[in-house]
């Protein structure tokens, strides 16, 4: 086991509130959770990994709370999951991961924030065959007595990838990759050996990432920063080594 590769972080809502943007994604989660099987987290495992990734930006049980019963209301927004395509400047290539209840708007808005940083949005398909959905956990390697016996155990329920990266704030990591097909198997594992990870999603992996000078690979940056600030943006994944 090594360090695992990982495209270039930056610093992402650097001009705006980044929690508020955090708690609006995680909100939008559970409402996609509620909606799909019901609001107990014990018998709803995509509600119960969200409440989890919840935990790890520090959001409060109570907005939690509310926005399950939110999700469960008459009025509950009912929203779009869309996956946009496109390239930033220098080919970097873009998938930009979206939960909306008017993709009217939000085509429209990414359109717009695509202009002005000088890319492209494509049509479905253009740039997806660069990347690879995988499931992706990320847990505090003080939790893991041993990693060797872990990374020999989880080969068995779907395990393709482990090695240690580091977060946000420099913190050291253990990331553990599988097919997302394999998702389910490897948070139950996880969960057999109670292991409660920082984090649990999906991340679309590039499988060949583009090297650009400082310069260039500020313009990218630029524009994915853009992106992440379109209230309707969840994540943007991207090819940018």
């Amino acid at each position: 086991m090594g360090r695992i590769f990982e495209v270039r972080k930056h610093a992402m809502f650097a001009r705006w509130n980044r929690m508020a943007k955090q708690f609006t994604r995680v909100a939008k989660d559970i409402a996609i959770a509620v909606a799909a099987s019901g609001p107990d987290p014990a018998t709803n495992s995509t509600l119960r990994r969200v409440l989890q990734n919840a935990r790890a930006v520090n959001m409060p049980k109570d907005k939690t709370d509310a926005a399950i019963k939110r999700a469960m209301g008459k009025d509950a927004s009912n929203y779009h999951e869309i996956i946009y395509e496109g390239y930033a400047p220098h080919g970097v290539a873009l998938l930009i991961d979206v939960a909306t209840d008017n993709p009217t708007r939000t085509v429209g808005s990414l359109r717009n924030i695509f202009m002005k940083g000088e890319g492209n949005l494509g049509s479905t398909g253009s740039v997806s065959f660069l990347f690879k959905k995988m499931g992706v956990f990320r847990l505090d390697p003080a939790s893991v007595k041993d990693q060797d016996d872990l990374e020999l155990d989880l080969i068995d329920h779907g395990l393709e990838e482990m090695g240690e990266s580091s977060g946000e704030k420099g913190e050291s990591q253990l990331v553990i990759r599988c097919a997302f097909t394999d998702f389910g198997k490897l948070q139950e594992a996880l969960e057999a050996r109670k292991l409660a990870p920082l984090s649990a999603e999906h991340e679309y992996i590039c499988a060949v990432p583009v090297e650009l000078p400082e310069a260039q690979a500020a313009e990218v940056l630029a524009l994915i920063d853009k992106l992440e600030q379109d209230d309707d943006v969840q994540k943007v994944f991207h090819s940018l080594a």
